[in-house]
């Protein structure tokens, strides 16, 4: 089971993953990698999904 603060320090180093992604995805965009930015907005569906997870655990200590 996972403490309060561990649950709260994921959420937190989740969020910095994502929009340092949301960064490097703007770049890949101006430089026409497709290919990248669709593996990129995969990744963030995916890292969007952690969230609502862990924000259902912390909802739940």
């Amino acid at each position: 089971m996972l403490t309060k603060d561990t649950v709260q320090q994921r959420i937190a180093e989740l969020k910095m993953d994502y929009i340092n992604l949301q960064g490097d995805m703007e770049k890949l965009e101006s430089l026409g990698h497709a290919g990248s930015v669709q593996q990129a907005v995969e990744r963030l569906e995916k890292m969007e999904a952690q969230l609502a997870q862990l924000n259902k655990q912390l909802a739940a200590l």
